[in-house]
């Protein structure tokens, strides 16, 4: 089952069904410190994070949220609990999406003033539902063991209570996540909520771990809920440089043919065959061509191939645009699966960057 939701502006960006998944990601800054989070966001925005998120804890730190906005080129969005009068801050600072839950910052009249200050403003609203911190949770903690379904009603039944508070005041440029350290739970739920609600989903494993760990964990959950439909943005949350939560969820997207950014890079895992430096290659033409805006520009949709030997070169890279098959120090260079002419190792980085260019720029001339 695919399904459709309705359309939410953040910024520049429409999401929603039939509009590209954007990245999102999260500093972590200390927003009172303006200088440092804008550089942070600026760094993010050239690994390709298209929206980007920051804590605000304190009223110091939305004041700072007009300085950090004047800095940067993406859509900011503003993660605040409990007291609506920081909402109110952002909105006024200039944001472009405000994080909060309708039912814990106070009185409905709290929730009618931010509402009427994003309607002016032009400004969204994320409803955020973390499962260890639903209110019926709470309210049982300790008590009962949840069944993965169960965690996933719950989750949805508070999303929903919260974008009815929403719906009733008439403010419809709403998203909503449901995250879970937990894959099925998060699964369950987002599938759930999709299947009752035309409301856009941001979609994360929220906690998710290491970079190992949590990349498998991540893949897994967003990938399976991405190919049904789901997902109008997306955040990877590792435990790690959040310029590398953005690059993994490019990665994500690339495997299900949903975005495209950068080269389609495939490599071979070598064996005892292998006489050259597969791995050193491959990690030094990615940092040349991720460090190159220009580079990944042409190089994007690009599919390279850098294999260890003969036997799984040209022919099981035959569908790339050009690669390297290794020998003894060398390697025969090919073109759409047909070998060329023999190259030195010392050679392959520098050549292949050369044909990034060469191939970039001829696909993006046919393309016009």
């Amino acid at each position: 089952m695919m399904y459709k939701t309705r359309e939410v502006k953040v910024g520049p960006y429409t999401l929603g069904t039939g509009h590209p998944v954007r990245v999102q990601s999260m500093c972590n800054t200390d927003t009172r410190n303006p200088q440092a989070t804008a550089a942070q966001i600026c760094a993010l925005e050239n690994a390709g994070c298209e929206i980007n998120r920051v804590a605000v804890p304190d009223m110091q730190a939305a004041l700072a949220l007009g300085e950090i906005k004047k800095r940067i080129h993406s859509p900011l969005v503003a993660d605040i609990h409990f007291d609506y009068k920081l909402a109110l801050e952002a909105v006024k600072q200039g944001v472009d999406k405000v994080r909060i839950n309708p039912g814990n910052i106070g009185a409905i009249a709290n929730t009618k003033e931010v509402v009427k200050a994003c309607l002016d403003h032009g400004v969204a609203i994320r409803i955020g539902v973390n499962a260890g911190s639903v209110k019926y949770l709470k309210s049982v903690a300790g008590q009962v063991d949840l069944s993965d379904d169960k965690w996933a009603e719950v989750m949805v039944q508070e999303a929903l209570e919260q974008a009815n508070i929403l719906e009733q005041l008439n403010f419809k440029n709403v998203v909503v996540s449901l995250k879970s350290d937990d894959f099925a739970r998060t699964l369950k739920a987002n599938e759930l909520f999709a299947s009752q609600s035309d409301i856009p989903l941001h979609i994360g494993l929220t906690e998710a771990g290491s970079f190992l760990s949590g990349t498998v964990k991540s893949a897994i959950a967003l990938g399976t809920l991405l190919q049904k439909g789901i997902g109008a943005t997306i955040r990877v949350s590792l435990t790690e440089d959040p310029a590398l939560q953005v690059r993994t969820a490019y990665e994500i997207l690339k495997a299900l043919h949903l975005r495209q950014y950068g080269p389609n890079l495939i490599s071979c895992p070598t064996c005892g065959r292998t006489q050259v430096d597969v791995a050193g290659t491959v990690k030094e033409l990615e940092k040349r061509i991720y460090s190159d805006k220009e580079l990944l520009r042409l190089s994007t949709g690009l599919k390279i191939a850098v294999m260890g030997c003969a036997v799984n070169g040209p022919g099981e890279a035959r569908d790339a645009a050009f690669g390297i098959a290794g020998g003894r120090g060398e390697g025969l260079y090919f073109e759409k699966g047909q070998t060329l002419f023999k190259l030195p190792q010392e050679k392959w980085v520098d050549f292949l960057i050369e044909k990034i260019r060469e191939f970039g720029k001829q696909s993006h001339t046919e393309g016009k």
